[in-house]
């Protein structure tokens, strides 16, 4: 009989508390992982899938935001066995270090470090919940086990002129981290050796030595004058003390995946939404479709998406589109678009490189183009919203690369 091998105990952190100011007004209800992408996917479900495909099953979500959505789609959508201890449990701000709600990333660690005493994991993942990407996290475990570190982060190339946007990270010896700056200013950084135009990024998701973290959040609780962030203040105090080692996101191999690797920070209203025009293309740079590391979520019980034919207006046209459950388009056309389910295009209308989230209507003949509208948002007939920005600014959100968002619920302005 083969001899079983013990796999070294984890615990998985999301953190899942953010605000998301800059996704406004997709953000006024919610927090910012409960924010719906990709048809029917809510951001949660890119982390919490790539941490389910790795094998790892013990995870909390820290949440603290207008988490009420978010708390129902874990709680319907997140459940596994819990025979082998397997769980998914969503964890509010409950002040354990005083009266205050998380002031940050570092502080949501602080506060839950009875977590870590009563899983007694020897390796934690502490991952963001609001990106979008596929990583085998079991690859990232073993580099930052076979390095030796205390804490290791994720990071991706990225273009040296876009340093300002990004936790930035300078090696030494091998992968040890020697400097982690946040956000400097673009000439402020030294770009890559095989390629001074890059720089190494911080991807928000990190593995931590369960002893190396706990040091690490003691030695954060002395300091009077700290911050609250992990990117900003506890990776740089441990890259002091020489813990801290990088891990190449481009060096991780994905079940199924023939492409370059995909990584976004959909934090803005113009990155969420290019991202979802990343998904209608031909040959996506994101592919929803692989089957060997598959996303998960929990649909809505609907019909399958329905194209009729108008008597008035004829008969659809529909191009480089994703269209879930419950779609209908009666003699409309929908061009690079993303509709969600039960959203209903009506004759003579047209949608065109547009995010349309749940229920949305857009009545006769009605015009909508580069624009984001949340759940229930109606477009009365003969309407339109993205033809004139200077004019929509004043009664709806437009993003600085001319994106038009509608809150959810709203009724578009008449013709």
């Amino acid at each position: 009989m083969a001899e079983s091998i013990a796999r070294p105990r984890v615990l998985s952190i999301v953190l899942a508390g953010g605000e998301g100011k800059r996704l406004s007004p997709l953000t006024l209800d919610r927090a910012k992982p409960a924010v719906p992408f990709g048809g029917h996917y809510r951001l949660i479900d890119f982390p919490l899938s790539n941490l389910a495909n790795g094998g790892y099953h013990k995870i909390v979500v820290l949440t603290q935001y207008k988490s009420h959505s978010l708390d129902l789609h874990i709680s319907r959508t997140w459940r596994f066995s819990p025979l082998l201890g397997s769980y998914v449990a969503s964890v509010p701000a409950q002040m354990r270090r005083g009266r205050r709600w998380f002031l940050g990333s570092a502080d949501a660690l602080f506060q839950n470090m009875n977590i870590l005493d009563d899983e007694k994991p020897e390796y934690v993942f502490v991952f963001g919940a609001d990106h979008i990407y596929r990583i085998d996290p079991r690859q990232l475990l073993d580099a930052h086990i076979d390095s030796g570190a205390g804490a290791t982060v994720c990071a991706i190339r990225v273009r040296k002129d876009e340093a300002d946007q990004f936790g930035v990270i300078q090696t030494g010896v091998g992968t040890r981290i020697s400097q982690f700056v946040e956000k400097p200013a673009p000439d402020e950084v030294v770009g890559l050796d095989d390629n001074p135009s890059e720089i190494l990024a911080s991807m928000g998701n990190y593995v931590f030595t369960t002893d190396a973290l706990i040091e690490a959040l003691d030695q954060y609780e002395s300091i009077e004058e700290r911050g609250f962030d992990i990117g900003g203040d506890l990776i740089p105090m441990m890259v002091d003390g020489g813990s801290c080692h990088v891990y190449d996101f481009t060096n991780n191999e994905i079940p199924g995946q023939s492409g370059p690797h995909y990584w976004r920070d959909v934090g803005t209203i113009d990155s969420y939404y290019d991202a979802h025009m990343d998904l209608v293309k031909d040959f996506p740079a994101f592919d929803l479709y692989n089957d060997f590391w598959p996303i998960y979520t929990a649909s809505r019980t609907l019909p399958p998406a329905k194209l009729v034919t108008s008597g008035i207006h004829g008969p659809c046209t529909v191009h480089r589109s994703l269209l879930t459950s419950g779609v209908v388009i009666s003699g409309g056309t929908v061009v690079e678009s993303v509709l969600s389910p039960g959203v209903h295009v009506q004759g003579g209308a047209t949608v065109e490189n547009s995010v349309l989230l749940d229920d949305v209507v857009v009545s006769e003949g009605a015009t909508v183009r580069n624009a984001v509208l949340d759940k229930n948002v109606v477009v009365p007939p003969g309407a339109s919203i993205g033809y004139d920005l200077d004019a929509e600014a004043s009664y709806y959100t437009v993003s600085d690369n001319g994106v038009v968002v509608l809150p959810k619920g709203a009724t578009a302005v008449g013709p």
